[in-house]
């Protein structure tokens, strides 16, 4: 047996990028930075390093959290790691993103007031969302 899930606590590193496959899927894709700290062994201070989560959401969902997901806001997010790899350029590229399965929103706009975030509304009370109720793996486009 195996276990894929991730929990993901973090800033999103841009707004959300809604777009609409051929078979008219929505996909909504984002980034999440999360600080790990660390130790330098040089100086022996601590210091914070990022680490960017590509994340997707499919289906209604996506269309309905887009408004709501802009650079700055802070959310904690459960899903799947998703293995992608693609040709481009000559040379084979792959990237490990999360495919979202609930989110919740952890800042209100009092915590976005002059941070020079949240473009657009951010809701007090974020909703939690079960991406996993309607998105199956053949919704999924790859």
């Amino acid at each position: 047996m195996s276990i894929n899930r991730v929990v993901i606590s973090g800033n999103l590193t841009r707004d959300a990028e809604l777009r609409t496959t051929q078979s008219g899927v929505s996909i909504l894709d984002f980034g999440v930075a999360v600080n790990d700290r660390r130790k330098n062994q040089r100086t022996g201070e601590w210091e914070d390093c990022p680490n960017f989560v590509d994340c997707t959401v499919f289906g209604t969902r996506a269309e309905k959290l887009q408004p709501y997901l802009a650079k700055g806001s802070k959310v904690a997010l459960e899903g799947k790691l998703r293995y992608s790899s693609w040709e481009g350029g000559g040379q084979r590229r792959s990237k490990l993103g999360v495919i979202v399965d609930d989110l919740e929103f952890m800042s209100s706009r009092r915590d976005d007031v002059g941070s020079g975030y949240a473009p657009r509304p951010v809701p007090e009370a974020g909703p939690a969302i079960d991406a996993a109720a309607s998105v199956y793996d053949e919704d999924i486009p790859f």
